[in-house]
């Protein structure tokens, strides 16, 4: 069972390379001075709601252009489309979205990340009839380089782009991925080049999966210079903690990923160590980081190579991009993260608040919070 959501690529009748973008509401505050004394960027994104299905005998009453193109996978007859029209634009300041013709750009099924239902999104574009003084609230209009200028180059208070503009503008427009993720797997990708697989793991419950973080940069500016790194590589694997049943389709990335290639393991436990050993096997010259509490508790059949140390403020590598390592003892006392510079983005395995402190995400709720 999945949630369907709905999201416009609302396009300017004046510039049809700008489309319209929201401000979300920020997190709510916790009463916890250390805890809200950080704050995020400005989130921009697609103005979007959720999409509900009809009641008994009742029409759809909108016509969505291509819309019989994703018939197999969605009915969009079936759901309140007038609805969900109207809602959107009145996040803008229309009221009707009488006049605007619409067109299906996409439709994106969400991996599942569990324990809920994945959420599966409906793309449609159209362009307004005129622009005038209507627009309210934190609304603007954008182009995609814009975008991509906020996306691959984060910068302190400045505004950061949504995973709705990602998923259904930007990862088209890039084609990031040398790479493929074996068909039989979902993914996600944001920011442009890091790939979070789900991949099912011995966790805890209610959780199922465990998150594969693929980073892997091409055609981005390189921002290394000439630091002092612990390590070098064309590719980047964190937690690769598979079952054994998904031990095939690791390989498969192993496989297609550049042979220069770096492991980074956030902590021990089984469901964030189970693949080590297919990636020992596809890729021997493999260079493996880990905290050295972390190591000692890893077994010579997962890992039986060598393996380089680290315990915080080390720098790596990855095509280009450099990576910070954070130790974050707490979940374990091996605990590390990884923060891309560029981006912002921490890579934080479990050490992130939830469910008995096994928290496992969507990689663009993990944007690092700046003081």
């Amino acid at each position: 069972m999945a949630i369907h959501k709905l999201a416009a690529i609302i396009k300017n009748p004046l510039n049809e390379d700008e489309f319209l973008l929201v401000k979300e509401s920020p997190p709510p505050k916790f009463g916890e001075e250390e805890y809200d004394s950080y704050f995020d960027s400005d989130l921009w994104d697609l103005p979007s709601t959720q999409l509900n299905l009809l009641e008994g005998e009742s029409q759809c009453g909108v016509a969505v252009e291509g819309a019989e193109s994703v018939l197999e996978k969605i009915d969009l007859t079936k759901f309140d489309l007038n609805l969900a029209l109207n809602q959107v634009l009145a996040r803008v300041g229309y009221g009707m979205h009488g006049g605007v013709q619409w067109r299906l750009w996409k439709y994106a099924e969400e991996a599942e990340f569990g324990p809920g239902d994945p959420v599966h999104t409906v793309f449609i574009t159209g362009k307004l009839v005129s622009v005038d003084d209507n627009l309210q609230g934190p609304c603007k209009w954008m182009s995609i380089q814009h975008c991509l200028t906020w996306l691959l180059d984060v910068k302190p208070s400045c505004g950061r782009v949504g995973p709705l503009v990602v998923v259904g503008l930007l990862n088209d427009s890039m084609q990031s991925k040398k790479w493929k993720v074996p068909p039989t797997l979902c993914y996600q990708e944001y920011p442009p080049g890091v790939v979070l697989v789900p991949m099912g793991s011995r966790t805890g419950k209610p959780f199922h999966t465990t998150n594969l973080v693929v980073f892997a940069p091409h055609n981005l500016p390189n921002d290394c210079g000439d630091n002092n790194f612990v390590a070098y590589g064309d590719a980047l694997i964190v937690d690769p903690g598979c079952r054994s049943e998904f031990h095939k389709e690791l390989g498969e990335i192993i496989a297609a990923l550049p042979r220069k290639l770096v492991v980074f393991v956030t902590h021990h436990h089984r469901d964030h160590v189970d693949g080590l050993s297919i990636i020992q096997k596809y890729n021997p010259d493999a260079t493996l980081l880990a905290h050295k509490n972390t190591m000692c508790r890893i077994g010579k059949g997962d890992w039986s190579l060598g393996y380089t140390s680290v315990s915080g403020n080390e720098e790596i590598c990855i095509g280009g991009q450099r990576l910070h390592v954070i130790f974050a003892p707490g979940h374990t006392d091996g605990h590390m993260a990884l923060l891309h510079i560029k981006t912002n983005s921490l890579i934080v395995g479990d050490h992130c608040v939830g469910f008995l402190s096994v928290m496992e995400v969507p990689f663009w709720m993990l944007l690092l919070v700046e003081i």
